[in-house]
């Protein structure tokens, strides 16, 4: 199934610059493990924004909810998620 995540993230004035660059780079090398494996297929930023807009590729609502709610910065982030379909207008098949 895809889904369409539009994830902003607001990491709280005054938190420690460190903790915040060691979670950074974990959501990196977790969101490049996922991507690897092709669960998260599309990853564009927002020109502008601490934000940005994926495509995530999984089994199911549950198994997205987990990987959202594992990624290192989840408690800092609003996400917002559209389930997709194929158009019957598009040439290329996912």
């Amino acid at each position: 199934m895809l889904y369409l995540v539009h994830m902003q993230v607001q990491i709280p004035h005054g938190t420690d610059a460190a903790h915040a660059d060691a979670l950074k780079a974990e959501e990196k090398a977790f969101s490049q493990q996922l991507q690897r494996e092709g669960k998260w297929r599309h990853l564009w930023r927002v020109a502008g924004e601490y934000a940005n807009y994926s495509v995530f590729d999984v089994e199911s609502n549950d198994e997205l909810h987990a990987l959202l709610a594992a990624l290192p910065l989840f408690p800092f982030m609003k996400i917002s998620v559209t389930p997709l379909a194929q158009h019957p207008s598009a040439i290329a098949a996912n």
